[in-house]
């Protein structure tokens, strides 16, 4: 069985995790999403996570809080395509969830992805609540899903 570790990201990483992003562009990011990573990788990314399996990086993934602390924001899912279907991205989500549940005062679960991803999110109980097209550039909508954190 293959040894899978999920752990904080570091500087060391960001070469893995741009490629990983580039693996996945246009299938599931626009090329203009680079730079966002990076600044997201720069200034927000206190709670993200790689995922290892065997010692290599095929994942990764992380959750803001709101202003209020009162959301965790789901953010920044990255898989290589080799990898995708095979629980990995399940399991960065099931620890990331239970990561925001033991943030003291968070109420509702988000994520903001697109009409490419947003099924998966729905397995883990968040709802739906809007569509915006070509939010992220033509052709890339925006779907925001949340849900009550005790209800996840």
């Amino acid at each position: 069985m293959d040894h899978i570790n999920i752990r904080l990201h570091q500087a060391a990483d960001r070469p893995h995790l741009l490629n990983l992003l580039r693996l996945n562009t246009p299938a599931y990011f626009s090329p203009t999403e680079e730079a966002d990573l990076i600044d997201y990788l720069d200034h927000f990314a206190d709670h993200y996570y790689v995922l290892e399996v065997n010692g290599e990086i095929l994942g990764c993934g992380g959750f803001n809080l709101s202003e209020d602390g009162a959301t965790g924001k789901i953010s920044w899912d990255i898989f290589h395509p080799d990898s995708q279907g095979k629980g990995l991205g399940t399991a960065l989500t099931k620890f990331r969830i239970q990561k925001i549940k033991e943030i003291e005062g968070v109420k509702i679960i988000s994520v903001r992805t697109s009409q490419m991803a947003y099924k998966f999110y729905e397995k883990f109980g968040l709802e739906l609540r809007e569509v915006v097209k070509d939010y992220w550039e033509i052709g890339f909508d925006l779907y925001r899903l949340d849900r009550d954190i005790h209800l996840i």
